[in-house]
C-alpha cells in the first residue's frame, strides 16, 4: 500500500470537523489574509488610507446628526470620541459579518476546482478584518490620547482595559458564526443576501453604538437592550477607555455563552452545507 501525503475522505455527519487539517494549512490562511489586504485597495488612490476616512467621516455625520441634531447625550463624553469609540468595535463585527457571509457565492468556482478546508476562507475574512480593527483602533487611540494629555474632558479609563482582547474575540466570534450561517443560507435563499447590509444597519441602530444604555428611560426598554448580546461588548469598551457606560459581569458571561452557542452552530451548519454547496450554487 503505497503513502500518501493527504487523503481526503467523505464527511460522516456534520461534527465531524478537522481542525487539525485546519491548522495544517495555515500558510493557506496567510496567503487568503494577504489577498484580501492587497487586491482590495490595490487600485485605489489612497489605498489603507480609506480605513482611517471611512471613521472619521462617520464620526462626523454621527456628530451632526445624533449630536447637534437629535441631541443624544454621549454621557459627559466628548463627541468625537464616544462615535468612534463605538464605531471602531462595531466596524470589526461588520466587516466580518458581511465578508464572511458572501463565503460561497464569492468562491465557489475555488472550491469547485481546489480542494482545502473551506472554513480555512472565513477565517482569514476574520483574521484580515483584525488588521482593519487595528489601524482604526490607532485612530481612536489617538484622538484618545489627545483628550487625556490635553485635560480638555473628562476620560477616566480603568482595569477593564484589560478585556480589550475579550471584546475583540467575542466580535471576531459573532462576525464569523453569523457570517458562515448567513453565507450557508445564501446557497439556497440567494435572495437573502440584499437583507444583508439592511440588516447590519438596523442591528446597529439597535445596539449602543451611537446611544449609550442609560439614555434609555423606560425600564422595559432598557431591559431588552440589555439582552442584547452586543450590548456588553460596547457598553464594556467605552467603560474601559471612557468611564463611562454599564458593565456587569453577569453580562458579559451572558455575551460569551451566546457567542460560543452561535459560533459552534455556525461552523456545524457551514460544515453541513459545503458537502453539496457545488450542486446547490
Amino acid at each position: 500500500m503505497e503513502d500518501y501525503d493527504l487523503i481526503i475522505r467523505p464527511k460522516r455527519h456534520a461534527f465531524d470537523i478537522n481542525f487539525k487539517e485546519i491548522w495544517a494549512y495555515r500558510d493557506l490562511l496567510r496567503m487568503f489574509v494577504k489577498r484580501d489586504i492587497i487586491t482590495v485597495y490595490k487600485q485605489t488612490v489612497l489605498g489603507p488610507i480609506w480605513f482611517i476616512v471611512q471613521p472619521i467621516m462617520t464620526t462626523l455625520i454621527y456628530i451632526v446628526v445624533f449630536g447637534n441634531i437629535a441631541k443624544i447625550s454621549t454621557d459627559g463624553v466628548p463627541q468625537p470620541l464616544f462615535y468612534l469609540a463605538g464605531i471602531t468595535i462595531w466596524n470589526y463585527f461588520a466587516e466580518s459579518f458581511n465578508t464572511t457571509a458572501k463565503t460561497f457565492t464569492e468562491n465557489a468556482n475555488i472550491f469547485g476546482k481546489v480542494y482545502f478546508p473551506r472554513l480555512i476562507m472565513p477565517f482569514a475574512k476574520v483574521t484580515s478584518g483584525l488588521i482593519k480593527f487595528g489601524i482604526q483602533f490607532i485612530l481612536f487611540m489617538g484622538v484618545y490620547s489627545y483628550y487625556i494629555f490635553t485635560g480638555n474632558a473628562t476620560v477616566n479609563p480603568n482595569w477593564n482595559i484589560a478585556l480589550l482582547p475579550v471584546y475583540i474575540m467575542l466580535m471576531a466570534a459573532y462576525g464569523l458564526g453569523a457570517g458562515i450561517i448567513f453565507t450557508s443560507l445564501t446557497t439556497k435563499y440567494r435572495d437573502l443576501t440584499f437583507l444583508l447590509a439592511f440588516g447590519v444597519q438596523l442591528l446597529m441602530y439597535a445596539s449602543p453604538v451611537i446611544y449609550p444604555v442609560s439614555t434609555i428611560e423606560s425600564p422595559k426598554l432598557q431591559m431588552i437592550a440589555l439582552y442584547n448580546p452586543f450590548t456588553p461588548i460596547l457598553e464594556g469598551f467605552k467603560y474601559a477607555f471612557l468611564g463611562a457606560g454599564h458593565f456587569s459581569w453577569m453580562n458579559l458571561i451572558y455575551s460569551i455563552v451566546v457567542a460560543i452557542v452561535l459560533l459552534v452552530s455556525g461552523i456545524v451548519i457551514f460544515h453541513k452545507t459545503e458537502r453539496n454547496f457545488i450542486d446547490t450554487v
